[in-house]
């Protein structure tokens, strides 16, 4: 899998530099292009000059070392990489990673490059279980970063427990796998919803629902970094996106999200509805604001087009996926609505349960294909969730093509 890639080897000051020299080695030997840039501080535990033996090209250090006029050599690596790994990755490089702090070449190169960056932290154990260092790692994990945990074992400064440097080849092995596993939907569109919808009374006034946009926004980051090219209509949240090749569609209300669904729904390939769309409309609206009146106020509600069941009526090639939020026999709603609406897979959400609301950061899912055996997912964060649901698509898939 390493084949060929431009690898940015960023090496912090530690002890576990040694390792480094290996992890070079070990990537050129599987025909990696490697560049390796260290901070002034990893240049105490070892010299440039074997960094520079063993991956045949120059190690940078300085950012104002501009060797090439022509060039700004951060910037220019940053552009070459295909990949970049960080090991030794002290607290210290952590720290101004997930804080935006660009003070010596590899923390201004690594903020630069649009490169998936791996981090492989080493540091003391106390150090590694501090708050402000997992806060740290938490943040950059939401950020798309990945980390390759560190070993257990007897660390330089004489504690034993988490904190070492993993071994160059389970490094190696950690990034051939998520390269492989990223390449699942490489050529595959996906079309997905996401958020709620809001339907006017009149300029101040609307009908709404709970719907945060989480979990369809997950969904969308997921299947961007398995390779898919992604189409995400949103209702209005308060959201953004992280991951490269993702169309951003915004909507309102429930028959604008109907059109963009239907008019992008023909040329992809995977369709998760994940939006929470109104079921019902106010059937007058008004273009002034209703003035509060002595007597109460009814409010007459028509039916939306029901999204889900148009699509499943009209599908072609497409794997199509619902979500059903339930408040009781949620399993039960759930597959009537996966073959009602000719649904290939349905993602079934008890919201009545802890952990499995909406606005909240958790979920906790049951997926159910046309085998229409249940497959539980425990309470997870939503990126965790919806890279586990993009799995079980992905192995549908595979099985129908089979």
């Amino acid at each position: 899998m390493l084949q060929g890639k431009n690898i940015l080897l960023g090496v912090s000051g530690g002890i576990a530099v040694y390792k480094a020299c290996a992890l070079t080695s070990k990537l050129t030997q599987h025909g990696a292009n490697v560049k390796v840039m260290m901070t002034q501080n990893a240049t105490e535990f070892v010299s440039p000059l074997t960094f520079q033996a063993l991956s045949r090209n120059p190690v940078y250090i300085d950012t104002f070392d501009e060797k090439d006029p022509e060039k700004i050599a951060h910037i220019d690596v940053a552009d070459w990489a295909d990949i970049a790994i960080v090991a030794p990755a002290t607290a210290n490089i952590i720290g101004k990673l997930a804080n935006g702090i660009a003070n010596d070449m590899l923390s201004t190169t690594l903020l630069a490059t649009q490169a998936s960056v791996y981090i492989a932290p080493a540091m003391n154990v106390h150090m590694y279980a501090h708050p402000a260092v997992i806060e740290n790692m938490k943040k950059l994990e939401e950020w798309n970063y990945h980390f390759i945990e560190p070993g257990d074992g007897y660390l330089a400064c004489g504690y034993v427990g988490k904190g070492r440097l993993e071994e160059p080849e389970s490094i190696i092995d950690t990034v051939s796998n998520h390269i492989a596993s990223n390449s699942l939907f490489k050529g595959k569109k996906v079309l997905i919803s996401a958020g709620p919808t809001r339907e006017k009374i009149d300029p101040v006034r609307y009908f709404t629902n709970r719907s945060s946009g989480k979990m369809g926004f997950a969904l969308a980051e997921a299947a961007a970094k398995l390779g898919a090219e992604v189409t995400l209509v949103t209702g209005p949240v308060d959201l953004r996106l992280t991951a490269n090749h993702i169309t951003r569609i915004n909507v309102t209300s429930a028959e604008e999200m109907y059109e963009a669904m239907h008019s992008n729904f023909s040329e992809h390939d995977i369709v998760i509805k994940a939006a929470a769309v109104a079921d019902y409309r106010p059937k007058v609206t008004f273009d002034d604001k209703m003035k509060k009146q002595p007597n109460n106020w009814n409010v007459e509600m028509e039916r939306t087009k029901d999204i889900l069941q148009s699509l499943g009526e009209q599908k072609t090639h497409q794997f199509l996926v619902g979500f059903a939020a339930e408040t009781s026999n949620p399993i039960e709603y759930g597959i009537q609505k996966l073959k009602n609406k000719h649904l290939d897979a349905i993602v079934i959400n008890n919201v009545a349960s802890e952990g499995a609301g909406f606005a909240g950061d958790t979920n906790i899912a049951t997926y159910v294909n046309k085998s229409l055996e249940p497959i539980e997912i425990e309470i997870a964060s939503k990126l965790d969730v919806a890279d586990k649901l993009m799995n079980y698509i992905a192995r549908d898939m595979k099985d129908e093509v089979q």
